[in-house]
């Protein structure tokens, strides 16, 4: 079997050092969109070095966004077919606000191990802290189609109630046609987001957009219309990938927002409003 639950797990976390600086920053805010109008000052925070400010989705490519999902399926007990690999899900837990410019210690590790019968779920951990304490934990289920089936714990349900109602504010955000290829100088180089032959051997009708590209231009959105652009009053971020998203598409993007939480719902408008993040929240102040 390609997948040794108990050895992913028995491993030890491997640890180094990620640094970043502004213009990290700079390159993941356009890859998400930012710096539309570029003479808006609302956007100017995202991509002028002298008042940037960061988006905690950050936090997932820092370092150049390692060891990511393909660097997961390197840990010990893993052996699978990239061709076969999906991102199921993010969650993310902001400690404190990311700096503009630094040099943290990451921590990754296996987490859990799921069998959910036609599938496996991983679950990447990685903690981030730097001298003066810590800084973010991010956690990615990686989604391993054909590789489950061993018995295992099928692990807890990702799906929520549905929000009730209708959302307090819907907002559309155009993906642009070369979107996934900028996104992808952060440091997710998975061919799946740019060559249409690898494309058509994982069983899409051509490149898809990177899910945590969607990811941050969702709570980028949420931030900029419900949070005053304050990127520090955001305190953590979960999402279930629920569909694909085709650079060219334009993201629908749905918000019940309550004191404390925003609760989110994000299709591709050209597909019939086809879900494409799920079971979405993001908690701040």
């Amino acid at each position: 079997m390609p997948i040794d639950a108990a050895k992913a797990l028995a491993a030890g976390p491997r640890t180094g050092e990620i640094s970043w600086d502004h213009k990290d920053v700079q390159l993941y805010h356009l890859g998400i969109g930012a710096g539309s109008p570029a003479t808006d000052p609302d956007e100017l925070r995202y991509t002028l070095e002298s008042r940037l400010h960061v988006l905690p989705s950050f936090a997932t490519v820092a370092g150049a966004g390692k060891p990511g999902v393909t660097g997961g399926l390197s840990m010990p007990g893993i052996e699978v077919d990239l061709a076969r690999v999906l991102h199921g899900g993010q969650s993310l837990l902001v400690h404190r606000p990311i700096p503009a410019t630094g040099t943290a210690t990451a921590t990754h590790r296996i987490a859990a191990v799921y069998d959910k019968g036609t599938a496996a779920v991983l679950v990447l951990r990685t903690e981030v802290a730097d001298t003066e304490g810590p800084l973010w934990t991010n956690d990615a289920q990686i989604f391993i189609r054909g590789e489950g089936g061993w018995g295992g714990d099928r692990g807890p349900s990702a799906r929520l109630e549905p929000p009730t109602g209708e959302p307090g504010r819907t907002v559309e955000r155009p993906v642009r046609d070369d979107q996934a290829l900028l996104y992808r100088l952060s440091g997710d180089w998975n061919p799946l987001h740019a060559d249409p032959e690898f494309a058509k051997v994982a069983g899409f009708e051509r490149p898809i957009l990177h899910g945590l590209c969607t990811y941050g231009i969702t709570l980028k959105a949420v931030v900029d219309t419900l949070l005053g652009g304050d990127v520090t009053r955001v305190r953590s971020y979960a999402t279930r990938f629920a569909g694909v998203v085709y650079p060219g598409e334009t993201l629908r993007i749905r918000m019940w927002h309550t004191p404390g939480s925003t609760r989110v719902a994000v299709s591709a408008v050209e597909r019939a409003d086809a879900p494409v993040l799920a079971d979405t929240v993001v908690e701040h102040t």
